[in-house]
């Protein structure tokens, strides 16, 4: 299993990112699919999750509204596009499956 994520990067509050997940050696098509954050000094927080079988989704109540989580089964490519980010979204995002598999993650850094 191999996830790579990137798209992160300073942006100032109220900003915008687009993080991708490039997926590959399994299956990304029939796999659950999460993105987790880890602030500095903290522990991993479940963000979002799209399902493989109905593609429906699930929301972390901090982010409910402002992020929104895809993805291309055909590019095995995860996405996540987070709106009016605020300082306390500063975290390493990774992505990862249902197993528990993550990746290296992409740091965002909400400041002014």
């Amino acid at each position: 299993v191999q996830l790579q994520a990137f798209g992160g990067g300073l942006v100032q509050p109220g900003g915008s990112l687009r993080l991708s997940c490039a997926a590959s050696g399994f299956a990304f098509s029939g796999s659950t699919m999460s993105w987790v954050r880890q602030a500095p000094g903290k522990g991993f927080e479940g963000v979002s999750t799209i399902y493989s079988r109905t593609g429906s989704t699930g929301y972390a109540g901090s982010v409910k509204g402002r992020f929104t989580i895809s993805r291309d089964n055909a590019k095995n490519t995860l996405y996540l596009q987070m709106n009016s980010l605020k300082p306390e979204d500063t975290a390493r995002y990774y992505c990862a499956t249902s197993g528990g598999a993550r990746g290296q993650g992409t740091l965002v850094t909400v400041s002014s």
